[in-house]
């Protein structure tokens, strides 16, 4: 009953750019099924009330459906599309974009005990799906429905999202938000070198360079960076070199060779091996549509 509730909210309150008037949440209506696509998976909650998504990370491959949820705890670059969404049946989601610091607040206000101890001397995967409980739901439900009530939702938004946040850091896989919030956890770690990566990732680099900043071994960086992302760190620049060019191809689609050089492609030709086998066509072919949903969180 309540998936039905919050899938009548969803259908209501949706905007092409997925946008609400309470920062952070998200609402996702997709009318048909498009062909899988690479995007970045935001640092998000992805919860479905109808229809149903495949994500793949790596060799990894999640599917959630309606009353499941998907949590990123870093940005990665995955490949998703909705398994079936039409019209008369489009695919609807909620997303609350997680911010570590709102974690971290959480965590300090938990009472010894409350919650289970991390575990573990690998990093979780960065993505994980599980069963949105009644009590996650029914909080979505009223976050959603503050959209009506703006006089309210100034007041009101914050706790609810806060109260979401509580239950899925207390959630069955609370642990891979957990970490989001923990300075010195492993995923923390291996999220500054990702953060790196992104910020540099037309830079070569070294990976003992990489472990360094994440304070470990080359062998433990290794291990960790693998459970995270399902990829090495030289794959996934690539991941998001690729990414980059096609949004600058967006703008620029008949500069493959300065588009190729600014990513950090010394050959245009490897550049042009490596955007088809991504993209399925060649850079001078192709003729991307940057849209707000190119953009947004690829889990919704």
């Amino acid at each position: 009953m309540s998936i039905t509730a919050l899938r009548d909210l969803l259908a209501r309150h949706a905007r092409p750019d997925m946008t609400t008037a309470i920062d952070d949440v998200l609402i996702s209506r997709v009318d048909r099924s498009h062909p899988s696509a690479p995007s970045m998976s935001g640092t998000v909650l992805a919860l479905i009330a109808q229809g149903a998504k495949r994500i793949a990370l790596g060799d990894r491959v999640y599917e959630y459906g309606a009353g499941q949820f998907l949590v990123a705890s870093v940005d990665l670059p995955v490949t998703g599309h909705f398994i079936a969404a039409s019209p008369e049946r489009p695919a609807l989601g909620f997303g609350l974009i997680l911010r570590p610091e709102a974690v971290a607040e959480l965590l300090l206000s938990a009472a010894p005990g409350d919650l289970p101890s991390a575990g573990g001397t690998t990093a979780p995967s960065g993505l994980a799906v599980s069963d949105a409980s009644e009590e996650m739901v029914d909080a979505v439900i009223r976050l959603v429905r503050l959209l009506e009530r703006p006089r309210d939702a100034a007041v009101l938004a914050p706790l609810v999202k806060r109260e979401i946040l509580w239950r899925l850091i207390t959630s069955d896989q609370g642990a891979v938000v957990r970490q989001l919030g923990l300075a010195d956890s492993h995923l923390s770690h291996i999220a500054r070198a990702v953060r790196w990566i992104r910020e540099h990732y037309a830079e070569p680099f070294r990976v003992d360079d990489l472990a360094r900043l994440a304070g470990m071994s080359v062998s433990a960086f290794h291990r960790n960076f693998q459970s995270v992302t399902a990829t090495s760190p030289i794959q996934f620049q690539k991941q998001i070199r690729l990414q980059e060019a096609r949004l600058l191809l967006a703008a620029r689609p008949t500069d493959v060779t300065g588009v190729s050089r600014r990513v950090g492609y010394d050959s245009p030709s490897q550049f042009s091996r490596e955007y088809r086998r991504q993209f399925g066509t060649p850079p001078s072919q192709d003729t991307p549509r940057v849209r707000a949903r190119d953009t947004a969180p690829a889990l919704l």
